[in-house]
């Protein structure tokens, strides 16, 4: 449920397709983005063995929480005046041992679940920017 938010935001950015976005008319959710995301999940709850699916989850869980930490010392480096609505105490030591520790935790996994992550990545990332160079709507604006 929490990725067709994620989907529905960068549908609204123009970084995916607009179906991602699309709202059903009475319950104002991202009704048609769930319905994808039903289908894949079920396609690869149903076909991946359940051992490396859930180390497929903890990699992505962890290096979400390292972007997080690497994202909060790099903005109080470079960003220190910007009002923050909720403070991280001991920075940068509280940012460097969650990437430590996160990171850790991810080298920790076996080499097939660390390949599996890094080439649904790759694969990621060339849609994503093959798809948003051309319809995001930060750069239409700035043309």
């Amino acid at each position: 449920m929490g990725q067709s938010r994620v989907f529905y935001s960068m549908s609204k950015d123009g970084l995916v397709p607009k179906v991602f976005s699309e709202l059903h008319p009475k319950f104002r959710t991202p009704f048609k983005s769930n319905a994808l995301l039903f289908v894949f999940v079920a396609l690869f709850g149903g076909f991946i063995p359940g051992s490396l699916a859930g180390d497929l989850t903890s990699f992505g869980t962890l290096f979400a929480f390292v972007l997080v930490c690497a994202g909060i010392w790099v903005m109080r480096i470079a960003n220190p005046d910007t009002p923050r609505p909720f403070k991280t105490p001991l920075v940068p030591l509280v940012p460097i041992l969650g990437v430590l520790i996160c990171g850790g935790l991810i080298y920790a996994l076996d080499a097939f679940t660390l390949m599996t992550a890094m080439a649904w990545m790759v694969l990621g990332l060339i849609i994503y920017f093959v798809y948003s160079k051309r319809n995001s709507v930060l750069r239409k604006e700035q043309k």
